[in-house]
């Protein structure tokens, strides 16, 4: 919905305009935070995210009237993660706005003097210190001594991470007398560039061991993750539910800043950092007064690929703490400091070819083929271009010297040609107004800047990565069914719609004459046999997966959910998007009604089921598979309605994913941990550490089965 509006600029929007906008730029942002903090998982860089907000902030000025409640610009960080108990700051840990040039510096400078009725021409003294790039942490002390830490969260409560703070060699017990009684001590847990590529190797190592055992039908183990960065690493590690994981890990501390104290013990900011220093912890030794901020980016700018860890900008604070109070804080993040960003790490290199690939939802999106090129700390092969006005706009052709830029992990972005003007340059790039995949026509409409196949059910493509989404993670989480094997079963003519999936027993027999599928070893038949077991598990499940996994343009996870809160059924569902067709019906005005559902939105899901094609497919995948219906707000018969529940071992027939969601769909409260106020404990095979603490404690155990009958589930 945003792309058609995002290129008027805020002063061209109408009030309507506007507000949409606002909301969606809300659920956006507040997407992009839950990737970064709660699962250290960005999908974006931090310079298309600072746009996002930037542009947030410039509506909301122009429209004042219109800001929302889930603004993003009251907001800070995201929730707390489940599997960590809450810990509440006693002084809220905000962020900070961003200057990105030298005009951005001198206005955020010009503001503190405005605010504190200075000359337009008076000094101020700041400190600098490199924005390291790690995971943001409060420690409290109280009487000297270290007694908890916590992340950063939403800003009020993060997550209590105690015991593996515990393990960081930099993190001093006690202070050094004098101290005052209680203290927050905020500082930044990161790994070193160096660090990072042994762990990342090691990861590597694992990860390839577990493959091969998964090849050879042997039992996995953990599950491995490999770090795509040092941040992600070290953030990863640090949220360990097993602090001797964080302990195996090379994290390293930098303390910077104060939170709340019984009493100030410094004057300037400079002196605090003294402070820090004699209590034993480690400041960042390039931490430093300036007095020219442009001349210090410069210079950090030309050194930060020598550091030793990553740096994604300089922090500026006002020196004097007193000047700090009286300026205090606006939305979440404080007048008197300023995070001046880097722009992203740029390289050359020589465009290949432009690759037109296809998506589910039938957008033609070019990505360069490049000559390979390290820029931001990997080697990269391929860029994106966005869609075909970008490429029009840049001037864009094969054989051009381009430049490129990689922030974070994402893919990179072509910025723009070096060699325009060289003499045997190619012709102009024409995009292609038919789909690569199936040949059918590529329209644009209205103010789209995406160019749409128009084939729909009969575009392999569209079809496969429609198929790909249907099985992933988020959605119907099939294991086995990842892209390979999605396109495997596509190219053998088995799976072409949702259902299929769930016809694949018929077929067994001949998959497992398939070479690696039970042709050779004797583990490799446990291939098809592992393969159907996690297909039947996902016949029963939760509607907001389900209505996910149909892979309804602009229906995204969030979207799910409210729909399948509102709606509590998919027949509900179906019946009231039928209905919903008539403009200014009931059923349409509903819809509307739901906050989070803007027009965009509704329009896409009317024009699903207004697709015979679509009823036909739906139908045909729901009669192997139920979504569990949401109980309506006021149904709290459940006999785990209000109850907190702990699952612990590996469950036979559900995934803990399935189980818990069942559970939270019956208004319980599941946590990781059991304490005195858990209610139920569910045990599955190789439970630990759990069931005794439940036996401990008095709290009642469930087997598998019994939480099924008590959840609803059908028998197993």
């Amino acid at each position: 919905m945003t792309a058609s509006l995002r290129p008027l600029a805020p002063e061209a929007l109408t009030e309507a305009q506007a507000a949409e906008e606002l909301a969606a730029l809300a659920a956006e942002i507040a997407h992009h935070d839950r990737l970064y903090h709660e699962k250290d998982a960005p999908e974006v860089s931090d310079a298309e995210y600072d746009l996002l907000v930037r542009r947030n902030r410039a509506i909301e000025v122009l429209f004042p009237d219109l800001i929302r409640p889930d603004s993003p610009s009251t907001r800070v960080g995201s929730a707390v993660a489940e599997g960590f108990a809450k810990s509440r700051h006693l002084a809220p840990m905000l962020s900070l706005d961003n200057a990105f040039d030298e005009a951005d510096f001198a206005e955020f400078a010009a503001r503190i003097r405005r605010f504190l009725s200075l000359a337009e021409d008076a000094p101020l003294d700041f400190i600098a210190e490199p924005k390291i790039d790690g995971l943001s942490v409060n420690l409290l002390y109280e009487r000297g001594r270290f007694v908890k830490g916590a992340t950063r969260g939403d800003g009020i409560e993060g997550e209590d991470i105690t015991p593996n703070l515990l393990t960081l060699k930099d993190l001093p017990r006690e202070l050094e007398a004098p101290f005052p009684d209680l203290i927050e001590i905020r500082g930044e847990v990161f790994m070193d560039r160096a660090d990072f590529l042994a762990f990342r190797a090691e990861q590597e190592h694992a990860l390839a061991e577990r493959e091969a055992r998964k090849e050879r039908g042997e039992k996995l183990g953990p599950a491995v993750t490999v770090p795509v960065n040092p941040r992600n690493a070290a953030a990863g590690s640090l949220r360990q539910l097993d602090s001797s994981i964080t302990a195996s890990r090379p994290l390293k501390l930098f303390a910077y800043a104060m939170g709340q104290a019984s009493e100030v013990p410094a004057d300037t900011h400079e002196h605090w950092l003294d402070l820090l220093r004699r209590w034993k912890f480690t400041v960042n030794p390039l931490s430093t007064p300036i007095t020219d901020a442009a001349e210090f980016q410069r210079k950090m700018a030309s050194e930060r690929a020598a550091l030793a860890y990553d740096i994604d900008g300089v922090v500026y604070k006002l020196n004097r703490l007193d000047w700090q109070a009286r300026l205090g804080f606006v939305g979440r993040a404080p007048r008197w400091a300023i995070a001046w960003k880097f722009p992203a790490e740029q390289a050359r290199t020589r465009l290949l070819d432009i690759e037109v690939q296809v998506g589910r939802t039938g957008a033609l999106t070019p990505r360069a083929v490049m000559a390979p090129v390290f820029v931001g700390g990997v080697t990269v092969t391929h860029a994106t271009l966005h869609n075909e006005d970008e490429i029009a706009r840049k001037d864009i052709r094969i054989g051009d010297t381009i430049t490129l830029q990689r922030a974070g992990d994402v893919i990179p972005q072509v910025v723009g040609v070096v060699d325009a003007d060289r003499p045997d340059r190619g012709p102009p790039y024409v995009f292609p107004t038919v789909c690569p995949a199936c040949g059918s026509h590529a329209v644009r409409e209205n103010d789209d800047v995406v160019r749409r196949c128009t084939g729909g059910l009969i575009c392999p493509a569209q079809t496969v990565e429609r198929l790909k989404h249907f099985c992933s993670r988020g959605a119907m989480d099939i294991e086995g069914m990842g892209e390979e094997n999605v396109i495997l079963f596509h190219e053998q003519g088995l799976v072409k719609s949702p259902a299929d999936i769930f016809r694949l027993q018929e077929h067994a027999e001949r998959i497992r004459q398939w070479e690696g599928w039970g042709k050779g070893a004797k583990t490799e038949s446990k291939r098809v046999t592992n393969l159907l077991a996690a297909i039947e598990a996902r016949r029963r499940v939760p509607l907001e997966r389900f209505l996910f996994a149909l892979g309804i343009r602009r229906i995204g996870a969030q979207n799910a959910k409210l729909l399948a809160r509102h709606y509590h059924s998919i027949a509900q569902l179906r019946a009231r998007m039928i209905d919903a067709r008539v403009i200014g019906s009931d059923a349409r005005e509903e819809l509307g009604s739901i906050q989070g559902i803007g027009p965009a939105i509704a329009t896409e899901l009317v024009e699903f089921f207004a697709e015979q094609h679509n009823l036909d497919a739906l139908d045909d995948l729901l009669r192997y598979v139920t979504p569990e219906d949401v109980p309506e707000a006021g149904e709290t018969d459940s006999p785990f309605s209000g109850r907190t529940l702990v699952f612990t071992g590996t469950l036979e027939t559900l995934s803990r994913a399935e189980a818990e969601a069942k559970a939270e769909a019956l208004r319980a409260k599941v946590t990781k941990s059991v304490s005195k106020k858990t209610d139920f404990v569910v045990v599955g095979a190789d439970a630990g550490s759990k069931a005794a603490k439940a036996a401990e404690l008095g709290v009642r155990v469930l087997s598998e089965a019994e939480f099924r009958e008590m959840a609803g589930f059908p028998p197993a």
